[in-house]
């Protein structure tokens, strides 16, 4: 397995993938073929469908984990191995339509008011004031920040794609004290040192635990902040098709999700029975 892991990982470097995706990539992989004790070169479709199964029925893993998974297998076999027969029938997986889970503006300033570091709140406040992901906030450089423009540079976003969002004059007031204070080099939120950015695990728990001290008992992540952005934005009056390209959304339908979320947008929203002139006969005595 040793010189098809190195395959792997050449072959997903030549294709662009990031060190995150390939790291998931492999360690999938590898799980696979300690399964069975084999190389996959060695196996072909049913070892996918038995090891896939396994995962399902015994370990019981969630929608997302499965879409990985099968990424991984596909791409070893499609692109590694140069046999896509062996995954060509590995079904997608059906996702469960579920609302994001929206907080108020209240709750978003209430989150922000318990996270006392200034680093940490700042990664907050570019989630939210520019609908970051969090591995977005995480490694923000400088020279992302166009203050002549007025917008904000993502690199290398989700799929590898650039584009520019909002920047925040709130958010520009607390990161020239910040960097007054702090003088990050190179990274704009260093982790342990200087020459790697802050850990998005840990962004996580800092978001986390603001959370409960601000009394937050809603299922929210720091993902939960960009989910806020998009729908606060069109409950604002703002285009749908301008969030989209803010949120950095290849398909329009994956932003209008937004539009289900925003009670504002549908509470101005007149029910069709509302339109109706009903007249009523008089009843017969």
């Amino acid at each position: 397995m040793g010189q098809l892991r190195d395959r792997m990982a050449e072959d997903l470097q030549l294709a662009g993938y990031t060190d995150s995706t390939a790291k998931v990539y492999l360690l999938y992989a590898h799980q696979f073929a300690k399964h069975f004790m084999r190389s996959p070169a060695e196996m072909g479709e049913k070892e996918v469908r038995e090891f896939v199964l396994h995962r399902v029925r015994v370990d019981q893993i969630g929608h997302s984990t499965y879409v990985q998974i099968r990424a991984a297998l596909r791409f070893l076999y499609t692109k590694t191995l140069q046999r896509p027969l062996q995954v060509a029938s590995l079904p997608v997986a059906k996702r469960k339509k579920r609302l994001p889970v929206i907080l108020s503006k209240d709750e978003v300033a209430s989150i922000l008011a318990e996270t006392k570091n200034p680093k940490h709140r700042l990664i907050q406040m570019a989630m939210y004031s520019a609908g970051l992901r969090i591995r977005e906030a995480c490694r923000l450089r400088l020279q992302h920040i166009d203050t002549k423009r007025g917008v904000l540079r993502v690199e290398s976003g989700k799929g590898q794609r650039d584009r520019y969002t909002l920047l925040s004059e709130h958010f520009l007031a607390e990161l020239g004290a910040y960097l007054m204070k702090d003088r990050p080099e190179g990274w704009l939120f260093p982790g342990e040192t200087k020459d790697v950015h802050i850990n998005p695990t840990t962004a996580r728990k800092v978001f986390q635990r603001s959370a409960l001290l601000a009394g937050i008992r809603k299922p929210i992540a720091p993902h939960s902040l960009r989910h806020c952005f998009a729908t606060h934005l069109i409950e604002a009056g703002t285009d749908i098709t301008t969030v989209q390209a803010l949120m950095g959304h290849s398909q329009l339908r994956t932003t209008a999700i937004y539009a289900h979320t925003s009670d504002e947008h549908i509470a101005k929203t007149r029910s069709p029975l509302d339109t109706l002139t009903i007249h009523q006969s008089t009843p017969s005595s």
